[in-house]
């Protein structure tokens, strides 16, 4: 697991320099949302290039489409494409390494981004490999500005009403959105018995917590009768002083200056989690 929190922190340098070549990209929830792409890529779901094609592999979408260059740093990592690839494609005109996950792109299950979409996709998914007898389970990551979205709840009654037990939501509540606070936006606490009135099991970790995302994940793996849903409380921009809880860092290019300090930070943290 220590070698994950590190693996976290590496493959946040990875999203900074995709963002700096690309010269675009939503750099504050890739932040927040890695260690829940990390604990479930690494540690968690049935999934790699080899068993891509596999009917009972674990599908996973990215709700939250427009946090991609986390995904793909972590795509890379995993083997589905190279990363230098990514590098020299992503957000070139006729690239698949696109804005929001493309699933021409092989590890994606499906194109995501416009808000709201992934969770009821995903209850599908989930009845339709129920139905089948197939014994793989389906995640899905969003965003906490996206719980604005009807279409999130609508799921979310559907999800509760089947039971769907192969079901696993996570919630990247990073309390920042594009417009500011989630509060100030739409306010959306207590979020664990809003799931739970669904007729969801609900479980609030620190997002950003391997080791509490690993318990989580394994809790909703045991759950049999409703689905589960994560609200992990996640901070926005982590890795440096330079962005953390900076609704202004939702969609930016750092500068020159700013790069190099946040590579700094990054690495000093990575350093301090190896020698903890």
């Amino acid at each position: 697991m220590d070698n994950l929190k590190a693996k976290a922190y590496e493959l946040r340098k990875h999203v900074l320099d995709i963002i700096m070549a690309g010269k675009g990209g939503h750099i504050g929830g890739d932040m927040s949302v890695m260690e829940i792409l990390v604990t479930l890529y690494f540690d968690q779901m049935n999934i790699s290039p080899e068993n891509a094609d596999d009917p009972e592999r674990d599908l996973f979408v990215l709700s939250k489409g427009h946090s991609v260059e986390a995904l793909y740093a972590v795509l890379a990592e995993k083997g589905f494409f190279p990363y230098e690839e990514v590098l020299e494609k992503f957000s070139r005109f006729g690239s698949p390494f696109i804005g929001h996950p493309n699933n021409k792109l092989p590890g994606i299950e499906m194109n995501s981004g416009s808000l709201g979409h992934g969770l009821p996709v995903c209850v599908g998914m989930a009845l339709a490999s129920r139905m089948d007898g197939k014994k793989n389970r389906v995640y899905v990551v969003m965003g906490d500005g996206e719980l604005a979205e009807g279409s999130v709840w609508e799921g979310a009654m559907s999800g509760g009403h089947y039971k769907l037990d192969n079901l696993c939501a996570v919630v990247d509540r990073n309390r920042l959105q594009i417009s500011g606070s989630t509060e100030d936006v739409m306010s959306q606490d207590d979020q664990v018995e809003r799931w739970k009135s669904f007729g969801w099991h609900a479980i609030s970790v620190p997002g950003n917590d391997i080791d509490a995302l690993h318990a989580a994940f394994e809790e909703a793996k045991a759950t049999k009768g409703k689905p589960t849903v994560i609200i992990a409380n996640t901070t926005k921009g982590l890795g440096s002083p330079v962005m953390e809880n900076k609704a202004n860092w939702h969609h930016k290019v750092p500068t020159a200056e700013e790069y190099e300090q946040i590579m700094k930070d990054l690495d000093a943290r990575k350093e301090a989690l190896l020698h903890e």
